[in-house]
């Protein structure tokens, strides 16, 4: 086996990867650590003869400034949501090669970048492919129409206390902290969520987690996933469109357009409950979330400068103090403004 990625490292993922039954006593390989989320140790294992896979390792503790904690057991919920996928689309995700759950980590398909780019570069190199933007709201909106309202489904994903631990309260409760006159609000809409049980969330759709494949987009990294509200999901991808906008403000267009378009394409499935809801929802949670990207615990690294931050903050506590009716009204508000 190949050192690079650390002795401890190699030593244990070799002993996983045969308690796996991925590979045969003995066989060669080599481990490359890949760069990417803050939650995670992520390997590619790479063979002489036979294609690489990747190797996922959850964290205790996450890669962040501030102290953020996170049970290592939220691997099983992220495998069972890949698996829960892969039956309503195998195409949406990895194929699942094999877990060892003592280690906390488990082994999938891996995907070659110059065959399928990482969404979060193409738009950060002002590529907004609107067709697969719509492609993106078309698949998350197929999920949580499959999942919605199934009680088996509510039971098996009952991970609510890793979504606060991930989620809530290094997002919204940290930042709400921070912002003490929209604390009242900002914790209403926790609860909100909190309480919800409408149907699977993945609960990081993301644009750094969704390659562009030949068939559309490959979902990654559901450690988050959880039973409860499908509006924190479409607010999450979406804001992503918000944060691109302030690194790169000459591609706008680019990104108002792929806002319009998965936010439209998603809004169009829904039918488990009444579109105008889930889209109020959206539109007053997704300031909160656009705030707690440079005030929560885990800050966009890529709005760096005093600038971009204050103008993250002045845009969202405007839209959280008068919130926007739907994703519609928030979007025009906000790229039509000038930066």
């Amino acid at each position: 086996m190949s050192l690079a990625a650390g002795t401890d490292d190699c030593h244990e993922i070799a002993a996983s990867l045969r308690s796996m039954q991925l590979i045969d006593d003995g066989e060669e390989f080599s481990l490359v650590r890949l760069a990417g989320g803050v939650s995670c140790d992520v390997f590619r294992v790479d063979f002489a003869s036979r294609p690489s896979l990747v190797v996922k390792r959850a964290l205790a503790r996450l890669r962040v400034a501030a102290e953020w904690n996170a049970p290592p057991e939220r691997m099983r919920a992220e495998v069972a949501w890949l698996k829960l996928i892969a039956g309503i689309n195998p195409d949406w995700v990895p194929r699942i090669l094999g877990e060892d759950r003592a280690r906390h980590l488990f082994a999938m398909a891996y995907f070659p970048p110059a065959d399928y780019p990482l969404w979060k570069a193409e738009l950060a190199a002002g590529r907004s492919d609107i067709a697969f933007a719509a492609t993106v709201g078309d698949a998350l909106a197929r999920m949580h129409a499959a999942t919605a309202g199934n009680a088996t489904i509510a039971a098996a994903f009952a991970n609510d206390e890793q979504f606060r631990a991930l989620r809530l309260e290094p997002y919204l409760l940290y930042t709400a902290e921070r912002h003490p006159d929209l604390a009242p609000v900002i914790r209403a809409t926790v609860n909100q969520i909190a309480a919800a049980r409408v149907a699977l969330m993945q609960g990081d759709i993301s644009p750094k987690n969704i390659l562009c494949g030949p068939k559309g987009p490959i979902f990654l990294d559901a450690e988050t996933a959880c039973y409860g509200d499908p509006a924190f999901d479409l607010a999450f991808c979406l804001n992503h469109f918000l944060l691109k906008r302030v690194w790169h403000p000459q591609w706008r267009e680019g990104y108002a357009q792929a806002f319009a378009a998965l936010s439209t394409r998603y809004l169009a499935i829904i039918n488990w409950e009444e579109p105008g809801e889930l889209d109020r929802r959206s539109a007053r949670l997704l300031p909160m979330l656009f705030l707690a990207r440079v005030d929560g615990k885990s800050p966009v690294e890529y709005l760096t400068t005093e600038q971009q931050k204050s103008f993250v903050r002045s845009e969202a506590r405007a839209m959280i103090a008068q919130p926007p009716a739907n994703l519609t009204e928030l979007a025009r508000r906000y790229f039509a403004g000038s930066k």
